[in-house]
């Protein structure tokens, strides 16, 4: 199976400011990751070769934030008559230095990162690849001397042991280590906060001690941000090798980190001490990323194979992730979103049931269902304590509904009858006699909720952007969707009293909705009903839920007058809008200071995973009609898949899109969402590829 490839030549690397934007990641499976630029300049706080995940999938930390190259060619064979070439790029606030971006003559992301420097008659191939369920990355290297002098390589590690979100000042806060050669090609340094061990080795050559700070590297998008921008790395010293002249070496460096001194060298080990070896663990990977595309072809042999597809379906897995003791979840985003509900509810379907991950789709669930409380399931379980956070109205529905996706591919009935159901029938005990965040169903069946609990969450320093306090359209879309599968499963696990008053309540909740939230003015749904009696009128892509989701309240016409609205008011070839552009409160770009950010977070910003129930809603009242299927495929999913993967984020899809053109990717460069759900709807809605056990 061909692994697909984005490829930069000479000529385009040339365009420094085009390349500094793009950004690649490489992911291990444990939430730990490597991302840079392609120029190998370290633009954000985020970046770095190993961002380990010390306690999976959380506690994100930098390590081996990079690994910079110098070459050193002796003139005469005289060993104290040296140019240096120097491969790293660094950025301060007033210059880079060094730049040796510019000796980069080819970047390929394929589906791993690798570099091809030449320095004259040297060349040097690196290539960075993270094994998986291992918090280490391994970086190979390959030099071809044809010069008629013998050359030195040194590669200067730089490190760090900070969580992902903070920098380092070491005269204000310092980073306390100590550092130790375990042998003359080997380092470790522990650290004292957070606890963690780092070790380097290299395969060929040796390892020279003598530390040096590297202070103040500059991080222009941190600055664009309006976030802290300037951080300082340590050098524990240098590898270093020789290269005779008209010859050639191959040699790879490895860095693994873990809490536990022992763990860091056991996987040190475990990737392999020798070239060869560890050669070995990256044809493995490479394998192992042909085998997940080949099981994807292999149980939907209808799919035409294309490269856009091939990365879609391995930038879906990088957010598969594990912990500990094996348990699966799902990472809303890199770099700096955790597992969250939510997204994990709404991703399950696009990342592991039309690629056949059943068991891990399985495992999530009863993953997230461990946490159940007073009728919710947490939108996310906090990073560093584990705590779980159940600030959501609608993330316990959206649950319910991945269920219902799961048990539609599976007809693993046993499993949720045995350790869901009791907890599901919970769900709606609760949430009629009031839980949480006064989530509490109201006389007329609809559901009221507190401030700030849909998706539209954003906040400032405790000033609530979107609050949508009351009634939101797409909560009582997902409530009624959830009382028609608890009516279908009380129906299977042969209890008819308790099918027969869920199909009461859903009857009660359609008719109330039938009444209270059609706009007639425009021609639409209100997007809230609001606790003061106000409808708000903001014509948002919310309503079109209640046309996507698999029970809808609404007949076919007013089904599709409003996928007509939404179609007319927020659909781009990058997702949705999400508010109308005719709104006073719509800004067109979501960029600069947190406030800035997140006022246009949810008024106006683009977010592609909207275009997953836009489409099913739109071929749904279209009766999927091959026009229809085929207008989707050429507006929609071809651009989104064939265009905004070469955009900032390499191979895979961002978070969000300013509305104003260029149409700016911005956000988490990898949003699980955003590659699900325009997935989903692809193999399901326009390749009408159902599962083969659908019921409803």
């Amino acid at each position: 199976m061909k692994l697909p490839a984005i490829t930069f030549q000479k000529d385009r690397l040339a365009g420094f400011e085009e390349v500094i934007e793009k950004e690649w990641l490489i992911t291990n499976g444990l939430g730990s990751y490597a991302a840079t630029t392609v120029p190998g300049i370290n633009t954000r706080k985020y970046h770095g070769l190993l961002v380990a995940a010390l306690n999976p999938p959380g506690d994100r930390t930098i390590c081996l934030a990079k690994l910079d190259e110098d070459i050193l060619l002796t003139a005469n064979n005289n060993n104290n008559n040296n140019t240096t070439y120097r491969l790293g790029s660094n950025q301060f606030h007033d210059l880079i230095f060094p730049d040796g971006y510019k000796y980069i003559k080819q970047f390929t992301l394929n589906p791993y990162p690798s570099y091809l420097y030449g320095v004259g008659a040297v060349e040097v191939v690196k290539t960075i690849f993270l094994p998986q369920l291992k918090n280490a990355v391994a970086i190979t290297y390959n030099i071809k001397n044809q010069g008629d002098t013998a050359l030195k390589m040194r590669l200067y590690p730089l490190l760090s042991c900070r969580y992902y979100h903070n920098v380092v000042d070491r005269f204000r806060v310092p980073l306390n280590f100590s550092q130790e050669s375990c042998s003359d090609k080997e380092f470790l340094v522990s650290f004292m906060r957070p606890e963690a061990t780092v070790g380097c080795r290299i395969t060929e050559g040796v390892f020279v001690e003598g530390l040096n700070w590297v202070e103040r590297l500059y991080y222009r998008d941190e600055a664009l941000r309006g976030e802290a921008d300037l951080d300082d790395l340590f050098q524990p010293g240098y590898f270093e090798l020789q290269v005779p002249a008209k010859a050639e070496k191959e040699f790879a460096v490895t860095c693994a980190a873990s809490q536990k001194e022992k763990t860091a060298v056991e996987t040190l080990d475990a990737i392999g001490a020798t070239y060869q070896e560890i050669k070995h663990s990256f044809t493995v990977e490479l394998n192992n990323k042909a085998a997940l595309l080949a099981d994807f072809y292999r149980i939907h042999p209808e799919v035409v194979q294309s490269e856009w597809l091939n990365m879609m379906l391995l930038a879906a897995d990088a957010f598969i992730v594990q912990n500990h003791a094996g348990q699966k979840s799902v990472i809303a985003g890199y770099y700096w979103f955790e597992p969250w509900g939510r997204d994990s509810f709404i991703s399950l379907a696009g990342l592991m049931l039309i690629t056949g991950r059943f068991a891990e789709a399985k495992d999530t669930l009863w993953n997230f269902m461990r946490y159940f409380k007073d009728g919710l399931i947490p939108n996310f379980v906090a990073d560093k304590t584990g705590v779980p956070i159940y600030n959501t109205v609608d993330g316990t529905l959206w649950y319910v509904n991945a269920v219902h996706q799961y048990l539609k591919y599976t007809q693993d009935y046993n499993f949720v009858k045995t350790e869901l159901w009791e907890n599901l029938k919970g769900v709606v005990v609760h949430h009629q006699k009031g839980t949480l965040f006064g989530i509490q169903l109201d006389k007329d069946g609809l559901l009221m909720h507190g401030p700030r609990l849909t998706w539209m969450d954003a906040v400032v320093e405790g000033d609530m952007i979107t609050p949508r306090a009351g009634k939101a359209v797409e909560i009582q879309a997902l409530w009624y969707n959830t009382l028609k599968i608890m009516e279908h499963l009380a129906e299977k696990f042969e209890e008819p009293a308790l099918a027969k008053q869920y199909a009461n309540m859903s009857e009660h909740t359609k008719r109330s909705f039938n009444e209270k939230y059609w706009n007639a003015k425009q021609g639409c749904l209100y997007d809230v009903l609001e606790s003061n009696g106000v409808d708000d009128a903001s014509i948002r892509p919310n309503q079109i839920f209640a046309v996507s989701l698999d029970y809808s309240m609404l007949n076919k016409e007013t089904s599709h007058r409003i996928v007509d609205v939404v179609n007319k008011e927020h659909v781009t070839p990058h997702g949705l809008r999400t508010l109308s552009v005719e709104d006073p409160k719509f800004l067109d770009k979501c960029a600069g200071d947190r406030r800035s950010r997140d006022s246009a977070y949810h008024n106006g910003t683009i977010w592609p995973w909207l275009l997953g129930p836009y489409i099913t809603a739109y071929l749904k009242v279209n009766n999927y009609s091959s026009q229809a299927r085929k207008q989707t495929l050429d507006t929609l999913i071809t651009p989104l898949f064939t265009e905004d993967i070469y955009q900032n984020s390499l191979g895979t899809i961002n978070e969000i899109y300013d509305c104003k053109p260029p149409n700016t990717p911005r956000g988490c460069i990898a949003q699980a969402w955003s590659i699900a759900e325009p997935l989903r709807a692809y193999i399901e809605d326009i390749l009408q590829i159902k599962p083969t056990n659908q019921q409803q």
